[in-house]
């Protein structure tokens, strides 16, 4: 097991599972928004249309945590170019590590934004997105980033990879509130006939706090809920999955770490704990389930994990296996490379809008295409993403579900098809 700091991890885990769990929204502009003095970012014809790529890659969280998406879009730029690029352009990629600080993401935008000057931002995947701002005030269309944090749901010209509804006018959500769905617990409630769910996490701020949406959501869906709470510093992993088997608990959702959960799982399948399902989100994903839960083969078994994009094991559908054979060579296969392809792929379709007429690959061309009124799916890889502005927060949504389930002999075994996994859920509010 690579070692990691679970501090760090904890506070990521949680806001990245409340956020990925919020709708939001995008548009506006805002009084800290400026127009650029410097010249408009774009290329003489057949010169190299420049991209830039921030990733938390040496964050506190772990060496390889927020890598996905930056190596699902770089195969895709390998693969795009390999086919002659954008209307004989090739893209050039230039990557910035900001180690996970604030100060270190400033230092990103600085270099690609300001210095390098690059067309637009793709796959963004920071631990704490502080040049958000600066971004947004340069107008430079930020297109398929993961929200890890609020930025995506607060500022204009910044396009998360899962939409928003937000008005995105540099105040997050609305009036500093965002809004998620319960269409996870009811998918388990409808389809598998969920009644009573755990919900572990640590005696820290954002564990505790996430643990308690989770809590609204599964009460909102007529749930029985349990809750585990464990002492951060000395966690009695044995004792919650002890409570959770008396309890006869369905589902098990949490808000603690990816190392903190593999220690739950071990300790459900040494008290014989068995439950519905064990839920987990989009980052953790990934083929390295059989070695990170190594000790817990029932619990393992019964993960699944819920998110946005389809599964990348279903090679039956056509963009799922280009994607898998561009990314053969990366060793581990995880959704969030799916979706830094995806994000790719975006980026891609915006520009070649472009391409074509007299303005070109310019970055004010490649933000009007991200504003279109047609949602996007990336040939079918995202369930159809949006971005509206909407005055008020809605009550309820329609919100549609990817659902996965691993399995030893199978890998991540599709439950459905993430277009019919639908339903009309209340959206309940959170301060990030």
């Amino acid at each position: 097991m690579r070692r990691r700091s679970r501090a760090a991890e904890t506070v990521a885990a949680a806001l990245l599972l409340l956020l990925t769990a919020a709708c939001g929204s995008r548009l506006p502009e805002s009084d800290f928004e400026g127009r650029s003095t410097a010249p408009p970012a774009t290329g003489r014809a057949g010169a190299p249309i420049r991209v830039g790529i921030i990733a938390s890659a040496t964050s506190p969280v772990g060496g390889d945590a927020f890598t996905g998406p930056r190596d699902g879009a770089k195969a895709w730029f390998t693969a795009l170019n390999a086919r002659g690029g954008i209307d004989g352009r090739p893209v050039e990629v230039r990557e910035c590590d900001d180690g996970g600080s604030g100060v270190g993401n400033n230092e990103c935008v600085h270099k690609l934004v300001e210095e390098d000057r690059v067309v637009a931002l793709v796959a963004t995947t920071a631990l704490d997105y502080a040049g958000a701002p600066r971004v947004s005030h340069a107008r430079v269309p930020d297109i398929g980033g993961q929200p890890i944090g609020p930025a995506y749901d607060t500022y204009p010209h910044l396009y998360g990879i899962y939409g928003s509804l937000a008005p995105r006018d540099g105040t997050t959500g609305w009036d500093g509130k965002q809004y998620g769905g319960t269409e996870v617990y009811r998918y388990f409630k409808r389809e598998h006939g969920a009644r009573t769910a755990a919900v572990v996490s640590y005696n820290q701020a954002a564990s505790a706090a996430y643990a308690r949406l989770i809590v609204d959501g599964l009460k909102a869906e007529g749930y029985e809920v349990v809750t585990e709470q464990l002492d951060f510093a000395l966690p009695n992993f044995r004792a919650a999955a002890a409570d959770i088997e008396d309890r006869g608990a369905d589902l098990v959702l949490d808000a603690i770490d990816g190392h903190g959960n593999a220690r739950l799982c071990a300790a459900m399948d040494e008290v014989g704990a068995e439950v519905t399902a064990k839920v987990t989100n989009v980052q953790n994903w990934t083929s390295s389930v059989a070695e990170d839960y190594a000790d817990a083969p029932r619990c393992r078994n019964a993960l699944w994990a819920t998110g946005s994009s389809r599964n990348y094991e279903d090679t039956g559908q056509a963009a799922v296996k280009e994607f898998r054979d561009a990314t053969e060579g990366l060793g581990t296969n995880s959704q969030w490379q799916l979706e830094g392809w995806a994000a790719a792929m975006w980026f891609t379709d915006a520009a070649r809008s472009c391409a074509g007429t007299e303005e070109g690959v310019t970055r004010a061309c490649v933000d009007r295409f991200m504003n279109r009124d047609e949602p996007y799916t990336a040939d079918g890889l995202l369930l159809p993403v949006r971005f509206e502005r909407l005055a008020e927060p809605p009550a309820t949504r329609r919100t549609c579900l990817s659902v996965a389930r691993w399995q030893d002999a199978h890998g991540w075994v599709s439950q459905g098809d993430m277009g019919q996994n639908c339903f009309v859920v209340p959206q309940l509010p959170y301060r990030p």
